[in-house]
């Protein structure tokens, strides 16, 4: 296992009641993907009972002197104070919001994942190794196959005992769930020495279940994201450093470019591919992206206020779309992270969520390409899906990024530049 997340912090030898509290927050963050597949929005749920465990863990052992001191060494890093600054501004917007009460609560989806995640990197007291990704591996593999026969099967075991929503795009979030811990489990498989035939095949089967699934689902952003992610991993073990560059340089452009993205997806994209991508709703998306496009230029300093793409055809911003793009202002929101964190917050709030990714990717700079593979697979395949696929700020998916970033970061250490 790594050390702690905190650089010269000191860990004393946990009690027989923080040993059990922390097995108990890895048991749910293992079964994480199983909840998904289970009931699709509980991901929140599950890390924040985990954090709840690990927060324990570490206030059973150390008091809360020491986490208050975590927490902030945690906060003042780039990525933290970027994040931070975004999160007081996105609250900030909410003054100008139409529907206060509900951007509140939005607000409270996104804030309350991200920081279950800061609880538990700050805790000191989740360092997973081999045995825990192995066990991570086991649940997404087992949560695909389970999602495979379900599809299989036309949903059949639900709808006998009559469960859940029983529509097949139900699977979209476990999904994608799958998807984004994959590249952590995977790197978790095959940590340091020790390796073993049993991690290959694990790790195999892990891959090809979510491939699987990841094309055979209702999700096409789900077959992005793992073409993406394949991508990203094969460049960055061979060109690590150019390819650190490209995903940087493409993220900054699709953050810069997401008021346009509706004008260039209806140039740059032909009728005949349409036509091809019709289970995509590519054009559907397209014409979405104009229509919050042209909000986006009617407050392009300080957004409509975060939270209120679901109902944007309500706020007074929407006098200021044309009539032929108003309609679309209703759809919920606008299928594209980026587009939606302009429309919501502005230039400023583009800026600060670009600051953020840019401080992450700038850390990555001197791992060896066998550590920084998992992050860029991750980083490109997760950017790649937000940008074209669901609701930026929801829940579920924050709750998966939360978990794969703190993963990454206090169970898989970097082993230096390969020059």
């Amino acid at each position: 296992m790594s050390s702690s997340i905190i650089p010269g912090a000191s860990v004393p030898a946990p009690s027989v009641l923080s040993q059990r509290l922390a097995r108990a927050g890895y048991a749910l963050l293992v079964a994480l993907p199983l909840a998904m597949w289970l009931a699709n929005r509980s991901s929140p749920l599950v890390l924040g009972l985990a954090a709840l465990c690990f927060l324990c863990s570490a206030l059973a052992d150390r008091g809360v002197a020491d986490l208050l001191r975590r927490l902030r060494d945690v906060l003042r890093t780039p990525v933290g104070l970027a994040l931070g600054a975004f999160m007081v501004w996105s609250l900030v917007t909410i003054l100008w919001s139409h529907r206060q009460a509900t951007s509140l609560a939005m607000w409270g989806e996104l804030a309350i994942p991200l920081a279950s995640g800061l609880a538990i990197a700050a805790s000191g007291r989740f360092r997973p190794g081999r045995l825990e990704s192995r066990a991570l591996a086991v649940a997404i593999a087992a949560a695909a196959i389970f999602m495979i026969a379900e599809l299989a099967t036309g949903l059949s075991l639900r709808i006998a005992l009559d469960i859940g929503r029983q529509v097949t795009y139900i699977f979209n979030r476990p999904v994608l769930t799958c998807l984004v811990l994959l590249p952590v489990a995977a790197a978790g498989l095959f940590l340091g020495r020790g390796r073993t035939v049993f991690d290959w095949l694990l790790c195999a089967v892990m891959v090809l279940v979510v491939a699987s699934i990841s094309f055979d689902s209702e999700s096409g952003a789900a077959g992005l994201g793992f073409l993406l992610l394949a991508l990203a991993w094969i460049a960055a073990r061979l060109l690590p450093r150019l390819t650190l560059a490209a995903v940087a340089l493409g993220f900054v452009a699709t953050m810069a470019l997401a008021p346009v993205l509706g004008r260039l997806g209806d140039e740059a994209l032909p009728a005949s591919l349409h036509e091809r991508l019709a289970n995509s709703h590519s054009r559907d998306r397209v014409d979405i992206w104009l229509s919050f496009g042209e909000a986006i230029r009617a407050r392009p300093l300080l957004g409509s206020g975060f939270g209120t793409s679901p109902t944007l055809d309500r706020h007074p911003v929407a006098l200021e779309v044309s009539p032929p793009r108003r309609q679309l202002l209703a759809v919920g929101h606008p299928h594209s992270a980026p587009v939606q964190a302009w429309v919501e917050t502005g230039v400023v709030g583009a800026i600060l969520l670009t600051l953020a990714g840019l401080a992450f990717l700038w850390r990555l700079r001197h791992l060896a390409a066998r550590d920084l593979a998992p992050r860029l697979a991750l980083a490109a395949s997760a950017f790649g899906v937000a940008t074209v696929a669901h609701g930026a700020w929801q829940g579920w998916w924050v709750a998966a990024l939360a978990l794969a970033a703190v993963w990454l970061t206090c169970g898989l250490p970097s082993e230096g530049s390969d020059g």
